[in-house]
């Protein structure tokens, strides 16, 4: 609720900057799924608070219920991938190994969003990538912000500093190039999961 009241505000003084909106609706949701594991939420009730969430962002895409959220000056589905990517992160690690789904999502919430507003706020270089602008700047802070939360997570859980951060930042980075339709909101979360189960926690 905060968060869509912070975005609610930001509009009335912020009205043309449509795509900021959505990137503080972005980052803010990021913290909810650590404190729902950390809460001890179980696994049906996340995937079903989730499911009810995407179905209601799908209604909300078609009908332009809550413009606020969907209301980009281009074509995209990100949201939509954003609330499916969650349900099956959830659906694969809640219980085998929450610290990757963490991962996931921290990275597209934090990277992908602040890569978002830091692109589009200061100028750098920049070039095209399937009809999506991207720039230096952004592309930056896409892998700072996502070595980070790989950083941050490894030193709470305790795992050695290895090669395998920088990889997995410089593979989320990678895949946050492809955003034709928001479809980064999908394959950044599930990838980065994966390769931190694969390459971090071997759960």
């Amino acid at each position: 609720m905060i968060v869509f009241l912070t975005s609610i505000i930001y509009k009335i003084f912020n009205p043309t900057n449509k795509e900021a909106l959505r990137k503080i609706i972005h980052i803010g949701i990021g913290p909810l799924i650590p404190l729902a594991i950390f809460l001890n939420l179980d696994q049906a009730s996340a995937l079903y608070f989730t499911g009810i969430v995407s179905i209601l962002t799908f209604i909300n895409y078609k009908f332009k219920l809550f413009p606020t959220i969907e209301d980009v000056d281009r074509k995209s589905y990100g949201t939509l991938f954003y609330c499916l990517s969650l349900f099956i992160l959830i659906y694969l690690f809640w219980n085998k190994d929450p610290t990757s789904l963490i991962a996931g999502f921290l990275i597209m919430t934090f990277g992908d969003g602040f890569a978002g507003l830091i692109g589009k706020n200061f100028k750098s270089k920049s070039w095209f990538f399937l009809n999506q602008k991207k720039s230096l700047f952004g592309t930056m802070t896409m892998f700072i912000a996502s070595l980070i939360v790989v950083c941050s997570l490894c030193y709470f859980q305790k795992y050695s500093f290895n090669i395998s951060f920088f990889t997995i930042a410089f593979i989320s980075t990678l895949l946050e190039q492809f955003s034709i339709f928001g479809i980064d909101n999908f394959i950044v979360p599930i990838s980065a999961a994966l390769c931190f189960n694969l390459f971090i926690t071997g759960l």
